[in-house]
């Protein structure tokens, strides 16, 4: 009797964030990578179908008017300097939020955004014309370059269109106007996932920008599996990733060399380890240290922690008795 290999389970899917549409949950960081190198074959595909950065300018089409950004493709010749000139990325990003906001699944307008190692800034401008109020963020020399852009397509953007530039530099101390008096909305990026020297200040930034509410839209340029799977390996510790398909994207900006990542923060949940291995743990309640007995359920204890006077006294009298009661058993 031959032996039949065991089907392979499809991958899981959910809706992450104020995304509404629903993305391919990243659960291994390995395969993810395999999934989009072996199906996609982004080596064989295009490069750069949707920029020219030979040249000085990028036009594009986008949410009924024409935008113009500026390029300096001189730049390129300086180590480390990517953001002058435009990738594919950039633009399947913003088309990308021009697209879900027209089908429904994302709204923008009202909304706070920050877009990180914004370059020339289509994505944040894009964001700007939808109705947010975007921070366009990076490092100090490449400021100049992306205010003009700014300031040339949304200058006259449509009523409460907000958009400006802040220097931030990855793994620092970010400026607390960032997150007052709430995280943003939204954090967007092209091309962020380049270096894996970069991986863990990104990684800093992006723990520090969010709450819990917060959603990452995250586009990325396929040229270096293994610089991808460092980041998916590190991200998934703090954050829920999915993938989101390409048909969710905008029709005429699809490319293969281009992964869209939806992040999500996870809900810090402490572990029963984490209070098994104390014995008491002293907490300060109405003037009186309360003795918290090993194994006492966490959130019985935050609900007593709440209870007004001597009613929470009697509470923790008795929870303390049961406890010493069930352990002597």
């Amino acid at each position: 009797m031959e032996e039949t290999e065991p089907e392979l389970e499809p991958p899981r899917s959910a809706h992450l964030g104020s995304y509404k549409g629903e993305v391919r949950l990243v659960e291994s960081a390995s395969e993810e990578v395999m999934l989009l190198w072996g199906l996609g074959q982004p080596a064989s595909q295009r490069h750069n179908a949707f920029v020219r950065q030979s040249s000085h300018t990028l036009s594009l089409d986008c949410c009924d008017r024409r935008l113009t950004l500026l390029q300096s493709p001189s730049s390129m010749s300086t180590p480390g300097v990517t953001g002058a000139v435009m990738w594919d990325s950039g633009v399947v990003l913003a088309k990308f939020l021009e697209h879900a906001v027209d089908s429904g699944q994302l709204v923008l307008k009202g909304t706070r955004v920050v877009e990180l190692g914004a370059g020339c800034g289509l994505a944040g401008i894009v964001a700007a014309l939808l109705g947010a109020d975007v921070v366009l963020t990076d490092l100090p020399d490449r400021l100049k370059l992306l205010k003009k852009n700014v300031d040339e397509n949304v200058g006259d953007g449509p009523p409460r269109c907000s958009a400006r530039v802040d220097e931030l530099t990855w793994g620092d101390d970010i400026d607390s106007a960032l997150v007052e008096p709430s995280h943003p909305n939204f954090v967007i990026g092209s091309d962020v996932i380049y270096n894996e020297e970069a991986v863990n200040d990104l990684l800093t930034t992006l723990k520090q920008l969010c709450g819990p509410h917060t959603t990452i839209l995250l586009a990325g340029e396929l040229r270096n599996d293994v610089v991808l799977e460092c980041f998916l390996e590190a991200a998934m510790e703090e954050f829920t990733i999915g993938c989101i398909d390409q048909q969710k994207w905008h029709p005429d900006f699809m490319s293969n060399r281009v992964a869209l990542f939806v992040l999500v923060k996870k809900v810090d949940a402490p572990t029963q380890t984490d209070y098994n291995n104390l014995l008491f743990v002293p907490i300060k309640f109405n003037f009186f240290n309360v003795l918290y007995y090993r194994n006492v359920n966490l959130e019985l204890m935050i609900m007593i922690l709440l209870l007004p006077g001597l009613r929470s006294l009697i509470v923790i009298f008795l929870v303390f008795c049961c406890r010493m009661f069930s352990n002597c058993k």
